[in-house]
């Protein structure tokens, strides 16, 4: 099959005017100018998208599908520790089959919006095998030992047997406030056995700096309550809290740091940590948390990617939306390097920039449409887009965005 489009966007490269790719089963075999594509796969069918751009599908690098069916039930909180409270009611009302809904409804949601690749991070492993393949997924399975801490690795080990049976998977010790460091030490041995990422929220709210750096505010208050052992607090940052604890030499995807001191940036300068960072930016707004320091991560050399987070703080699963509030945040930023945070940069962070994020030779071939008019640059518009993509594949198929 040959994919003809009037731009196509490699992320190798400028734009394509008047390209083609190239696809063979799974994956692509060819991209360049349509007059070279053709003469070299004479006889293939042609599947024209008109004056639309081609671009790779869209890589959601840290998202809760479990949450979806929470759209709109929590309001803006005055504190992180009352959104932690307030999710927690709703759970408890859930049952496995609003999860299933709630991660099926969420993957073709994402789909809409021309994601073909989520990293998504669910408590709930045991559900994979009743959950529609409509997206490629790296599920991770999110783990809490805040009140049983004894059961470290039986927490993990049990997650693990769930997971295995999946294509992509990895593991994610929720956070230093909700997992023990045995349990990010046991993550760690898995990760380097098995060759999976690891995941983990850090440095999310302004009550996490305080937990941990002054042993005092809400989240102090309440893990206190429900039985942690804080004798860890009132010593450091929660960076600096993370970086003392972790053994593991390979990449992490961090999510948020929002919160970072000086001290923090001196701690990252000097260790120069295998981080991917991972930041929200409508859910970050949701929250009312610290500016993202994105100018500062990228000068030490970071890799930052965009994800949504939930719906149980954001309005919807688009990386369009995501990008142009990114883009309102930092307006001095390209629209082409805003682009590579939903493409090449988390293909980098899963450990497949040769396979994901990009369209070239032998690249899994999963590809989106969107609609262009060339009165501005090809990634004015695209980073501009605002509505479901037209045309979608994954994996070589072409499939209904709807």
């Amino acid at each position: 099959m040959i994919i003809r489009a009037g731009t196509v966007v490699t992320m190798d490269g400028s734009p394509i005017e008047n390209g083609a790719v190239a696809v063979s089963g799974s994956r692509i075999t060819n991209v360049g100018k349509l007059s070279e594509i053709s003469a070299t796969n004479s006889g293939e069918q042609i599947v024209d998208l008109g004056e639309q751009a081609l671009l790779p599908g869209l890589i959601n690098a840290h998202c809760h599908l479990d949450y979806t069916c929470l759209r709109g039930k929590i309001p803006p909180p005055k504190s992180f520790t009352e959104w932690i409270r307030a999710i927690n009611a709703e759970k408890a009302n859930l049952s496995p089959e609003d999860y299933v809904r709630s991660i099926n409804d969420g993957l073709a949601e994402a789909k809409r919006f021309g994601t073909t690749t989520i990293a998504n991070l669910t408590a709930f492993p045991e559900l994979i095998p009743r959950i529609k393949p409509l997206a490629r997924t790296w599920w991770f399975a999110e783990l809490i030992d805040v009140r049983e801490p004894s059961r470290a690795n039986e927490i993990v080990d049990a997650a693990l047997e769930k997971l295995k049976s999946t294509e992509h998977w990895g593991l994610a010790p929720h956070a230093p406030f909700t997992a023990s460091a045995n349990l990010y030490r046991r993550c760690e041995e898995i990760a380097l056995s098995e060759d999976v990422p690891l995941t983990t929220h850090l440095a999310e709210s302004r009550e996490e700096m305080s937990m941990f750096r002054d042993a005092s505010g809400p989240l102090y208050a309440f893990l206190k309550e429900i039985g942690r052992d804080m004798s860890d607090c009132g010593q450091e940052t929660p960076l600096a809290h993370f970086m003392r604890h972790i053994d593991f030499d390979g990449p992490w995807l961090i999510t948020h740091l929002n919160e970072l001191v000086k001290s923090d940036f001196d701690l990252l300068r000097r260790s120069k940590p295998n981080f991917h960072i991972i930041y929200c930016p409508r859910s970050c707004k949701y929250f009312g948390h610290s500016p993202f320091q994105f100018d500062k991560l990228c000068e030490y050399g970071f890799n930052v990617c965009l994800g949504t987070d939930s719906l149980a703080s954001n309005d919807d699963l688009s990386l369009f939306a995501e990008m142009r509030a990114f883009q309102k945040e930092f307006p001095k930023i390209p629209p082409d390097e805003i682009f590579r945070m939903v493409t090449s940069n988390p293909a980098l962070a899963l450990g497949k920039p040769h396979l994901l994020g990009r369209i070239g030779k032998n690249c899994w071939a999963d590809l989106i449409a969107v609609p262009i008019t060339g009165s501005t640059s090809a990634f004015e518009e695209i980073v501009a887009f605002d509505r479901v993509v037209s045309w979608l594949m994954i994996g070589g198929q072409v499939q209904n965005p709807a």
